[in-house]
């Protein structure tokens, strides 16, 4: 590609924040069929992107392939999955920081396995990247609902839950480490990007329509498609920035994975703006700290 892994990796990181925030406005507390919704919208996007990429490459393209990546694309697929439900109960600012602490996790197991260096400053700015992440999924939770007892406001449905919907993005966390640990293994020996995004594409467009089926023949629930429009704006940017992502993270992967969690922090702002969820000065400190790491990071490219 003509791009650096530093511009994939900050493309990756704006259009995945959007996606987060769409997927909020597109999840529906009253729908216990929510995640699915999304899981078949994600994946009708997805393959429709797998035709445009087949079709680029010529459709020179081993279908075995999907039982090769299939290790990896279900720890992503089932990851996401427990995020959408997670969505529900969470607000976004709490749910997208707790979840992206698997980009730290991954680094992690790249450094420890496979064996991935950094020099000093990427060390400090992926060190400032994880506190920051941590920090702001903390201090959001506990400060929260403290001021919410203070307005004497009703808490939502969807985060009654509390402490206990913590488990969703804690799972993601790992779940998703161990696809992104798999997938820098995958692409460092086993196959191209291209063909990992096909792969990963088309395996997502087949738990879609499973997801569909489960949906509308088992459980003979309605699906309106024009009622769809924000999970489809989710599925379209959440494409868009696993294109540039199987790119970025060709790279240096105990570098890139926690960089490209950061897109948590767009999500957090953007909920902040246009959902209205509650930011603290403590979280705008540790949000001035991940970008700085994310700078860091790009300056010393």
């Amino acid at each position: 590609m003509v791009f650096s892994w530093y511009t994939a990796a900050v493309l990756t990181i704006i259009l995945w924040g959007i996606t987060d925030l769409f997927y909020k406005k597109g999840t529906d507390p009253n729908d216990r069929y929510s995640h699915l919704r999304i899981v078949f919208m994600v994946g009708l996007v997805m393959g429709i992107q797998a035709l445009f990429q087949l079709n680029k490459m010529g459709w020179e393209y081993d279908p075995m392939n999907i039982i090769k990546y299939l290790p990896v694309s279900s720890m992503y697929i089932l990851s996401m999955t427990l995020g959408y439900v997670g969505l529900r109960y969470l607000e976004v600012s709490i749910n997208s920081p707790v979840s992206n602490t698997s980009g730290a996790i991954a680094g992690i197991l790249a450094f420890l396995v496979l064996g991935k260096t950094m020099n000093i400053w990427q060390l400090a700015a992926v060190t400032m990247i994880t506190i920051g992440l941590i920090g702001i999924g903390i201090i959001e939770r506990d400060l929260a609902e403290v001021e919410k007892i203070k307005r004497n406001e009703t808490i939502d449905k969807k985060h009654k839950l509390g402490p206990i919907a913590l488990i969703f993005p804690i799972l993601y966390a790992v779940v998703d480490a161990l696809g992104t640990f798999l997938d820098d293994v995958y692409l460092s020996k086993l196959m191209s990007p291209e063909v990992a995004l096909v792969s990963y594409e088309l395996t997502f467009l087949f738990c879609g329509i499973l997801a569909y089926l489960y949906i509308t023949v088992v459980k003979k629930e309605k699906f309106n498609f024009l009622q769809q429009k924000d999970k489809g704006l989710a599925a379209i940017f959440e494409t868009a920035g696993q294109f540039f992502y199987v790119y970025a993270l060709d790279t240096n992967s105990v570098v890139v994975a926690p960089m490209i969690a950061s897109y948590s922090i767009v999500s957090v702002i953007l909920g902040r703006i246009f959902l209205k969820e509650m930011l603290t000065r403590k979280q705008y400190l540790f949000i001035a700290i991940v970008m700085t790491g994310v700078f860091i990071l790009g300056f010393f490219e």
